[in-house]
């Protein structure tokens, strides 16, 4: 929260869960948690950092299990299930 309203550091980021734009491999559309910037209030994702093959994995687990989660709801978010009728 603090980040949001005094920005990061120029020279630092945070971890925030950001709508994906496909950064790092990461399915567009999909909340993920990103390295970002604050400016003014708004998170940019932070592009070309070094990611380790073992991070990469689990960023992809992480990505698949997200899919899963959004996927066993969608319904829900659809107006299909019982809490819409």
């Amino acid at each position: 929260m603090r980040d949001w309203i005094v920005d990061t550091n120029p020279d630092s980021w945070i971890s925030m869960a950001v709508l994906s734009d496909g950064s790092y491999g990461i399915e567009e559309g999909l909340i993920y948690s990103y390295p970002v910037r604050v400016v003014e209030g708004e998170a940019t994702i932070v592009r070309g950092l070094d990611i380790s093959e073992f991070s990469i994995e689990k960023m992809k687990e992480t990505e698949a299990e997200l899919k899963e989660e959004r996927d066993a709801v969608k319904y829900l978010l659809e107006g299909e299930g019982k809490f819409f009728n």
